[in-house]
């Protein structure tokens, strides 16, 4: 099967199409099969994905980690001691030395424009693993969660309370639009989305979704919601502000009673961890029945060894399970 992103980057979400969503949704779930059948494959055989990280994260290197070393390839971590990203060499200096050693890049760290930069030099495809203002992979792996839940993700309504100007929020801003679901953000005013980014993610609205919604009110809000996803109130890097947050978002947690308020039994939780029990969420909704955070979790690795067959020119030429 040939790949419409072979040689691709993914920078930021809305940097696909609908179609090539819909492919890496579907080759997610493909791959998650076939590791649960415990089929081994070797398609990264012969191939090194370099792993650069300014921001450490539990979940971002291990799922990068497991999906390239169990298909055979070479995953080489770079963590700031190890390399000087604008340093000592300029980051375009950089990105042309790895580019020269290894099939693709990874970079999680601060700023948008330096994993745009790496991908403009470096020649092979780059991965946005996080940064400042957009998180691709982990919102690939949450739309993936919520089509294993519901099956179709059109005409569903997700509500997402809290920090609404993080790259969390900025990411399911536009991933939601383009599949369809309803999003509504809960959020104090000091805490609302870019307008330039609200904006823009109307041109990717699909179909009849409604425009995104902006809403003060949690109980408003949350009225009707098939999922609730939640983050932590102060983002990395921004830990000093942690008091001030706290007075804002206390009335945006998520707990038993707000959880009810969407009046529906079946309502998933959801959170890209890491999580403060106590803050965001209590502990009785994240281990709640109704969580799926450690499924978000696991479907990092997937939806990540997806993204990375499909645009890592194989030498092995079938991405067929």
């Amino acid at each position: 099967m040939n790949s419409p992103l072979l040689g691709r980057s993914l920078l930021k979400l809305h940097d696909l199409s609908f179609v090539e969503l819909r492919y890496l949704l579907d080759l997610s779930h493909r791959v998650k099969a076939q590791r649960r059948r415990r089929e081994a494959t070797s398609r990264f055989r012969g191939l090194s994905l370099g792993l650069l990280f300014e921001k450490p994260s539990t979940r971002t290197r291990s799922a990068f980690e497991t999906a390239f070393g169990e298909e055979g390839g070479h995953p080489c971590f770079l963590s700031p001691k190890d390399i000087q990203l604008g340093a000592k060499e300029t980051i375009e200096d950089t990105a042309r030395v790895l580019g020269r050693m290894f099939d693709g890049i990874m970079f999680r760290g601060f700023r948008q424009d330096s994993v745009e930069a790496l991908a403009r030099y470096s020649g092979v495809p780059v991965y946005n693993g996080l940064t400042d203002d957009y998180h691709p992979m982990q919102v690939l792996a949450d739309l993936m969660t919520l089509e294993e839940n519901w099956g179709q993700l059109e005409g569903r309504k997700l509500v997402y309370a809290g920090d609404a100007r993080n790259n969390m929020a900025n990411t399911l801003i536009f991933g939601c639009a383009m599949v369809g679901i309803e999003l509504v953000l809960a959020c104090p005013e000091e805490l609302s989305p870019d307008e330039r980014i609200v904006q823009e993610s109307r041109n990717y609205l699909l179909d009849d979704t409604p425009a995104l919604v902006i809403e003060r009110n949690l109980q408003t809000a949350l009225r009707g919601a098939d999922a609730v996803y939640t983050d932590v109130w102060a983002s990395m890097g921004e830990e000093d502000r942690l008091q001030e947050r706290l007075a804002l978002l206390r009335p945006y947690q998520i707990n038993a009673e707000t959880l009810s308020w969407t009046q529906k039994n079946d309502t998933l939780f959801l959170h890209c961890l890491p999580a403060v029990r106590g803050n965001e969420v209590t502990a009785e909704v994240l281990e709640g029945p109704n969580s799926r955070v450690w499924d978000q979790s696991e479907n990092r690795k997937h939806t990540t060894k997806a993204v990375l067959l499909a645009t890592l020119p194989l030498f092995e030429k079938t991405l067929d399970p």
